[in-house]
């Protein structure tokens, strides 16, 4: 059975390695040198790169990586991200496909692996997120108690977007592209000051910091209690994203709007 490690890179990102004795897959590499560095050291060969969206932190390794060695490459079709092989989108509830040549599966045998993709439109138009085998790899879209900027989308999109990744099973790991976690949590507590299950996850992050540790993976029940973002219709939430408004706000993308504009303030 694979397994998943994480290998840092650039600032604060995570590149995702899916492995097992002998293959790797690796998810958003942002810079290849950290990531070549690890294949050589663990003797493993690349069967294959996933790239949820287009930004360089995310993407920026590829061309390096491919002068190693040619691999399939799966990225969003809706998105240029160069190197990109295997262009993928989600696939419509009948099956079909209008994108051309795009898949809506990641198939790689090497590790008898299968990911479905998932359009999650908001941060990036195009951005995509992998799930399956009781993983998410959600890129820059949800983070570890909080969630991407609103770039290219719309806020109702994000929304839209997060509720599709939340209605995952609870056991669902989340592995994001960015070590976060912390300052996400400050400001969920800000939001939402009488949750306990906040008081005690930052306590366990910050535990894991110390030892040097990743905050991740996160579960899709962790993000569900604790995660503002994916709380647009509690109450405390509620009433602290209107008060930031100054106006009373009652539909949850209202609330989601003005969450993440006071993020970005904050």
């Amino acid at each position: 059975m694979p397994h998943i490690a994480a290998v840092p890179a650039l600032r604060d990102n995570y590149i995702w390695i899916i492995r097992d004795r002998r293959h790797a897959v690796a998810v958003d590499p942002g810079d290849a040198a950290p990531l070549l560095g690890y294949l050589r050291r663990e003797r493993l060969d690349l069967a294959a790169i996933l790239v949820t969206h287009r930004h360089h932190d995310h993407a920026g390794g590829i061309p390096a990586l491919l002068q190693a060695g040619p691999v399939p490459v799966y990225g969003p079709a809706r998105e240029v991200v160069p190197g990109v092989t295997h262009p993928v989108r989600e696939m419509a509830e009948d099956g079909c496909r209008d994108d051309g040549d795009a898949i809506g599966e990641v198939h790689v045998p090497e590790l008898s692996l299968r990911l479905r993709v998932l359009d999650i439109p908001g941060h990036t138009l195009g951005h995509v997120a992998y799930h399956g085998a009781g993983w998410l790899f959600s890129g820059d879209t949800l983070f570890a108690c909080g969630c991407g900027r609103v770039f290219e989308g719309t806020a109702g999109q994000m929304a839209a977007s997060l509720q599709k990744l939340a209605d995952l099973p609870d056991e669902t790991g989340v592995y994001c592209g960015h070590e976060y976690t912390l300052a996400n949590i400050r400001f969920a507590r800000t939001v939402e000051p009488g949750n306990l299950a906040l008081i005690e996850r930052e306590a366990v992050a910050q535990a894991q910091r110390r030892a040097e540790l990743p905050t991740l993976p996160s579960t899709l029940a962790l993000e569900r209690a604790t995660n503002p973002f994916l709380r647009c219709d509690q109450p405390e939430v509620i009433r602290s994203a209107s008060a930031y408004a100054g106006t009373p706000l009652t539909d949850a993308v209202h609330v989601f709007a003005a969450l993440r504009e006071w993020k970005n303030r904050s």
